[in-house]
């Protein structure tokens, strides 16, 4: 989301001045991939961002509103400000569309994540254990702290739509990353998938834990995904 003002679920003006920062999960994507090449080191990858911003308008999405996504399930849009998952569930079945073997998803998602885990550490869940477990381990070798959440049944049950598939937010903040998540794993089928959200560490409002993270935007994500994919050389 390159801003999110929330739409017309709108946030407060407080709660928008860092949202020129919603963008960070599409940038750490197109940093890596610049990285990787530099690198010299030869992985298949396909790097998506989609883009788009959050904003009112004569046109803009309204409580209420159903829309059918690139996977074909069908979502109530509850909480327009629950647009990010939307715009990731595209991403996420154009990827399985391609073929993708595995893919890996990172997006400042949620702000139940920043609750549970602080300012400084992005959440980790998926549909795969192996692939979670070499991402957790690039993520100690980079230096970035991650922490794997669970994802329950009881997660995705809450996200069930009445008149829908799914719907796109639940009221109160309880589980509120893991049922995120679990909206977007609906979107992969059996392809092994990683969901960070990196809410959290992806923009330093507060002196930052290390020397070497700036103020503002601080490209979280890019260092563990590079090294997960050289990984894969």
């Amino acid at each position: 989301m390159t801003f999110d003002s929330g739409g017309l679920s709108i946030k407060t003006a407080n709660g928008m001045m860092t949202m020129k920062g919603d963008m960070a999960g599409a940038a750490a994507v197109v940093a890596t991939m610049g990285a990787l090449q530099d690198s010299g080191v030869s992985v298949r990858v396909l790097g998506l961002v989609p883009a788009t911003e959050n904003m009112i308008s004569g046109a803009a999405t309204r409580p209420g509103d159903v829309v059918r996504g690139l996977g074909g399930k069908t979502v109530e849009i509850t909480n327009t400000d629950a647009e990010g998952r939307l715009v990731l569930a595209d991403a996420l079945a154009y990827a399985v569309r391609e073929g993708a073997d595995e893919i890996i998803d990172l997006a400042t998602l949620t702000g139940s994540c920043v609750v549970a885990l602080g300012d400084w550490t992005a959440g980790l869940m998926g549909n795969n254990q192996p692939l979670m477990d070499r991402i957790l381990e690039a993520a100690s070798l980079a230096g970035e702290q991650v922490w794997q959440l669970p994802l329950y049944e009881e997660f995705l049950d809450a996200m069930r739509g009445e008149i829908t598939d799914l719907k796109n937010s639940t009221t109160g903040r309880a589980g509120g990353a893991e049922r995120a998540a679990a909206f977007l794993g609906e979107f992969v089928g059996a392809t092994p998938w990683a969901h960070l959200d990196i809410a959290g560490p992806a923009f330093a409002e507060t002196r930052p834990p290390a020397s070497y993270w700036p103020s503002g935007g601080t490209g979280f994500g890019v260092r563990t995904l590079l090294r997960y994919l050289v990984s894969l050389k």
